[in-house]
């Protein structure tokens, strides 16, 4: 099964996630498929790549929740009760 999913990358104390698609099964800083853009929680700066996002989710792509909620922010998909 294929995640949207938080890597981390950047500095110790600072961090900083790319927004990626890889499978469910691939440690949290593996090989990812998809780079689909950025988030910073320091200074709440994303950036995403809203084509390729729409995209994957119309493929079967499942965000985990942390991913979900920043796309629900950004208003590229709805809340759904």
């Amino acid at each position: 099964m294929l995640k949207m999913r938080l890597k981390r990358f950047g500095k110790k104390k600072q961090p900083t996630y790319k927004i990626v698609v890889m499978r469910s099964t691939t440690k949290r800083d593996g090989k990812e498929i998809f780079d689909l853009g950025y988030y910073n929680p320091i200074t709440k700066e994303t950036k995403f790549d809203v084509k390729n996002i729409i995209d994957n989710l119309k493929y079967g792509v499942q965000p985990t929740q942390t991913v979900k909620n920043l796309l629900i922010k950004a208003k590229i998909i709805e809340k759904t009760i």
